[in-house]
């Protein structure tokens, strides 16, 4: 059976749980309670970012849980915004002092801002520096297509930890996942339930898919949960997002049971190729550049 929340090793050697909480689109006033639900279910991974403006409730929930600040691992992002050396210092500042803690485990570059890459590459060598002065104990990049991870690599020191990037049982990308395999970065998976996403004219539902709801009847599971599990089986982190305690536990109980690597292929054979959202690199300041008040 697999481990009761295993826990994956960064290239650099940091330990981070393989499943946790995300919180986009969770609004504040739900996000404390959402934590508090989630770490004292037995989560260890809480994800946020300066763009989700609940980094403040993400920081009141883990205080209020009953479980110890050294037990947590926390990520947050900085926004295109503040890219940029100084303002990219300026803004992790902002966002300690709003998570309430005095160091981050994780701190991811939010999107590529492919249109002004030197802003990406400057706001990544800030992170560069925080690593080096034990701010923050990993440092990564989300969105990052294989073509601007490979020129962020050649650019910098130090090799991302992870990329966060979106992946699902109908949109599973294969090449990005290879180009973080192949430089050792983890591939850490933002909506992995899936959602609801037009594909074509029909509009079809990943916990819906008789593929998958078939093999959660098998194993008694939910679909949910054996989506989840399909990632973990991957090797994988996942972040779904609840701020229902139900669905948080339920996400949570994914580590009785495994996939056969039978069920893992015909899960993957599923992949549209068809993204939910905007290309990453089509973000630029114009469109995207708002503000992230103090």
């Amino acid at each position: 059976m697999p481990d009761f929340n295993p826990s994956i090793t960064l290239n650099n050697g940091v330990r981070m749980p393989a499943l946790g909480l995300g919180v986009f689109q969770s609004k504040p006033e739900e996000t404390t309670d959402a934590v508090v639900a989630a770490l004292n279910g037995g989560y260890r991974l809480i994800d946020t970012a300066a763009a989700y403006f609940n980094e403040r409730e993400v920081g009141e929930g883990i205080r209020r849980a009953e479980v110890a600040r050294s037990d947590i691992f926390v990520e947050t992002k900085l926004w295109i915004t503040d890219y940029g050396y100084d303002s990219a210092l300026r803004a992790f500042d902002v966002s300690l002092k709003k998570l309430g803690i005095e160091q981050l485990d994780l701190w991811l570059m939010h999107q590529p801002l492919a249109s002004e890459f030197d802003k990406t590459i400057e706001s990544y060598k800030a992170a560069e520096r925080l690593l080096s002065e034990g701010r923050v104990r990993a440092i990564g990049v989300s969105n990052l297509t294989p073509s601007k991870l490979d020129e962020l690599v050649s650019r910098t020191g130090i090799v991302p930890a992870v990329n966060q990037i979106q992946v699902h049982p109908y949109f599973t990308q294969p090449e990005l996942r290879a180009a973080n395999d192949r430089h050792g970065v983890l591939t850490q998976c933002w909506s992995p339930i899936g959602g609801s996403y037009i594909y074509g004219k029909a509009e079809t539902n990943p916990l819906e898919d008789p593929v998958i709801t078939a093999i959660a009847k098998k194993h008694s599971k939910t679909a949910a949960q054996v989506i989840l599990r399909w990632h973990l089986d991957h090797g994988f982190s996942a972040i779904p997002k609840s701020v229902k305690p139900a669905r948080i536990a339920e996400n949570f109980a994914i580590f009785d049971f495994e996939l056969t690597p039978g069920e893992i292929r015909s899960i993957d054979a599923l992949d549209t190729g068809v993204r939910g959202g905007p290309d990453p690199d089509s973000l630029d300041l114009a469109t995207y550049g708002f503000a992230i008040p103090d």
